[in-house]
């Protein structure tokens, strides 16, 4: 009793800024790919698989300013039985941790302001060096239109290792009535949730990003992997107990790949679906499409009707 009573006491303040019913502390996923060809002369299939860990501490300023952390540790792994030169890199393990760390600013007539700096370490853990960091940063202007809508436009950007990468933004946290809701970051991920009980939710999932990996190994030292991967899927939620939950999923990745690139192949710049002066070759052949499936357990607490 005494712990939930700390718990409501520490994120009473922040319904004024997170208007979900729930607020997701520590996410931790493992995620299977199914075996998928390969777009060049290899006939093997490749295999991904996967594992992320996120938590999020949000920390009360004064009544109207939070200060937002979050944490993410991305694990990316595509193995084969397939012989690929010693220059590329086979089976493909890659590592990203990614920090979210800045300001979210309450203002009169329900608008917010969130500032964020989004430094990353992008690896595969080998001879790590400041090569191996990127910098990059978030912006979202947010403002309440109802009581059951919410809406922010904002930008992302980061220093890519395939050059400078701006993907604009919309966040929206809809509660369309009492079972349907669509919340996300966009183009990002988002969620539409059908509520079935108090126990059960169920619906879409979306999750598409583009990202960049250094690679320190003697062999291909210096060199990036690309990984672009744009997945639906179903997912169905449900509350083990307290404020613990399990929830799976299972899908398709569409415009998958993982593709090495020496580092001065750059592009000018890249936008959602777009890059412009993009010459680049890839060193190494890349997966195809394929099905998905994941599973998570995740710790989340109600911050509904704190006021």
């Amino acid at each position: 009793m005494k712990h939930k009573f700390l718990i409501a006491l520490f994120l009473a303040p922040l319904i004024q800024v997170f208007s979900q019913e729930r607020l997701d502390i520590l996410t931790l996923s493992g995620r299977y790919g199914f075996p998928a060809s390969y777009d060049s002369i290899y006939e093997g299939k490749g295999v991904e698989s996967g594992f992320m860990a996120s938590l999020v501490a949000p920390a009360k300023l004064s009544e109207k300013s939070i200060w937002y952390s979050s944490l993410n540790y991305f694990y990316w792994k595509v193995s084969n039985d397939e012989q690929m030169p010693e220059d590329v890199m086979n089976p493909i393990q890659i590592h990203g941790l990614i920090l979210r760390t800045g300001l979210i600013q309450k203002f009169e007539n329900d608008r917010s302001l969130q500032v964020l700096f989004a430094p990353r370490l992008m690896t595969d853990f080998k001879n790590v060096n400041s090569d191996h960091f990127q910098l990059g940063g978030i912006v979202v202007y947010e403002k309440i239109y109802r009581e059951t809508l919410r809406l922010g436009f904002g930008a992302l950007y980061n220093q890519e290792f395939s050059g400078p990468n701006l993907v604009p933004l919309v966040n929206v946290d809809w509660k369309i009535n009492g079972r349907w809701s669509l919340v996300g970051l966009l183009p990002i991920y988002s969620k539409l949730k059908y509520k079935i009980n108090d126990r059960l939710d169920a619906g879409w999932s979306h999750f598409g990003l583009v990202t960049t990996y250094r690679l320190g190994h003697p062999e291909y030292e210096g060199d990036y992997i690309e990984r672009k991967s744009i997945d639906e899927t179903l997912y169905a939620r449900y509350n083990l107990f307290g404020d613990f939950f399990l929830e799976g999923r299972i899908g398709y990745a569409f415009g998958r790949s993982y593709k090495q690139y020496e580092a001065d192949q750059k592009v000018d710049l890249s936008i959602p679906l777009i890059t412009f002066g993009d010459n680049r070759i890839a060193k190494t052949a890349s997966i195809h499409d394929g099905m998905i499936a994941s599973i998570r357990l995740v710790y989340s607490v109600s911050i509904e009707n704190r006021k």
